[in-house]
């Protein structure tokens, strides 16, 4: 009888830990090698992990909601099918957290809310490398920065450095290895002299979701894994950039014709041709000449990215994720096309790597599909950007005749709008994009196509 350990796997440089969202497969169950075993969730992407081999899954170490650190044992896999009878899993004992649980309210969809609110509070948690304030106010952005890799800590420590004052390019704010060693380059060893640095921080208070009461008969859930980041990520973003938001109408009549043209030949190749397409087309080309609304900031300091990588962001049904299309400004419309289904697809799949929600340099957000005439995105950070697309749709529009006069016609009209950081994009920055953008689309060449 031989057996394989199924370990929390690594999904990416920066992440230390991931949450068993669910499994896949039940004690005694047959697996194949590679077929899905269980779900994860980390900070960074959901994901499907496929059984290293073939056999019976015969020990489950990790429960579904429990978060453990990468390489922890989390299943056992029999490759002799009935070897031994797989041992049930001795349960986690009850944390003071879910002793602390509230009281459900009444009904029983209440009732199993709270005993999921409790069950998840009573999943034992890494241990923190650096210890909350003594009141347990605490920031999302402080929770992230102290979940930084280990090698981070390492140097911070060795340094006397900080890390919760360093400004941090990585996921939501997180201090990258590349941060640290920057920030150590300057000279600022000592917490002292790094405080002296960094300018003071927003006087808004921690960011805490407020506790609201249950009433009888309400659903209670606990934010998923995804739901959480993508909160505390939002609010930070608010916190961070000066958001300023410009609109502009855009004919999209010369896309409906070349859409209506090439849409077959294009699906014969397996490629949906899709508005979107057109718009990432736009964008990369005019993100090149309008270096400024591709570029991030660093605390007092721009980076100007050499790379065009847009993100597209993906509505799924447990949350939002945006994968990246890398280097978008050299792909052909083809290729933006098949890159941005092909990217879709995996998300809504789970079979996308935590390098391909990495490195964005700008994000466009489509709600239009669902039919948003407009809407004011909020950055995706450290980007300094977002696109948002609403409804496409013919719409009345007065048009001017050859002989110059006017008329009404039925046209193929939708609004976009860029929420952009004032601190680094001016209202001109950003309306120059847009008009060059605008200007693309409606005047988008058929070679091109």
């Amino acid at each position: 009888m031989a057996r394989v350990d199924v370990l929390m796997p690594q999904m990416g440089e920066s992440i230390a830990e991931g949450t068993l969202s669910k499994w896949l497969k039940q004690l005694g169950d047959e697996v194949k090698r590679d077929e899905p075993l269980f779900e994860i969730s980390t900070d960074k992407v959901d994901a499907e992990i496929p059984a290293p081999t073939a056999g019976v899954l015969a020990e489950i170490k990790v429960q579904e909601g429990q978060t453990v650190p990468v390489q922890t044992l989390v299943a056992v896999i029999e490759t002799e099918k009935g070897a031994a009878k797989p041992a049930a899993p001795s349960p986690a004992p009850p944390s003071a957290a879910a002793q602390r649980a509230p009281a459900a309210p009444g009904g029983a969809a209440g009732a199993a809310g709270a005993a999921g609110a409790a069950a998840a509070a009573s999943v034992p948690r890494p241990s923190s490398p650096v210890p909350p304030k003594g009141d347990g106010a605490e920031t999302a952005e402080e929770r992230l920065r102290r979940k930084s890799t280990p090698l981070v800590r390492k140097i911070a420590a060795e340094h006397q450095v900080d890390i919760a004052g360093i400004p941090g390019t990585g996921f939501a704010g997180r201090v990258t290895k590349q941060d640290i060693l920057g920030f150590i380059e300057t000279g600022a060893k000592a917490p002292g002299a790094l405080a002296s640095r960094l300018p003071s921080p927003a006087p808004s208070g921690p960011l805490v979701h407020p506790v609201v009461e249950p009433w009888p008969g309400d659903r209670v859930e606990p934010f998923s894994k995804i739901r959480k980041i993508t909160a505390d990520h939002m609010i930070m973003s608010r916190r961070t950039s000066a958001h300023v938001t410009s609109f502009f109408e855009v004919d999209y009549s010369r896309v409906a014709e070349l859409r209506r043209k090439h849409k077959a030949a294009y699906a014969e190749r397996g490629v949906s041709l899709t508005y979107l397409a057109f718009i990432a087309k736009a964008c990369g080309e005019n993100l090149r000449t309008h270096p400024v609304v591709n570029a991030a900031v660093s605390g007092d300091s721009i980076i100007y990215r050499h790379d065009v990588n847009i993100g597209i962001a993906v509505a799924l049904d447990w949350g939002l994720i945006v994968p990246v299309v890398k280097r978008a400004d050299e792909l052909s419309l083809a290729g933006l096309a098949r890159a941005i289904s092909d990217l879709g697809e995996r998300a809504r799949t789970k079979k996308l790597s935590p390098d391909e929600i990495q490195r964005g340099t700008f994000t466009i957000t489509n709600p239009g599909v669902f039919g948003s005439y407009a809407g004011a995105p909020i950055i995706n950070q450290p980007q300094v950007a977002i696109l948002g697309v609403g409804a496409i749709e013919k719409r009345p529009k007065v048009v001017t005749l050859p002989d110059g006069t006017d008329t009404i016609a039925i046209r193929t009209m939708g609004m976009v709008s860029m929420s952009y950081d004032h601190r680094v994009v001016d209202g001109a920055d950003a309306d120059r994009f847009l008009a060059d953008v605008k200007r693309t689309l409606e005047d988008f060449p058929e070679g091109a196509i």
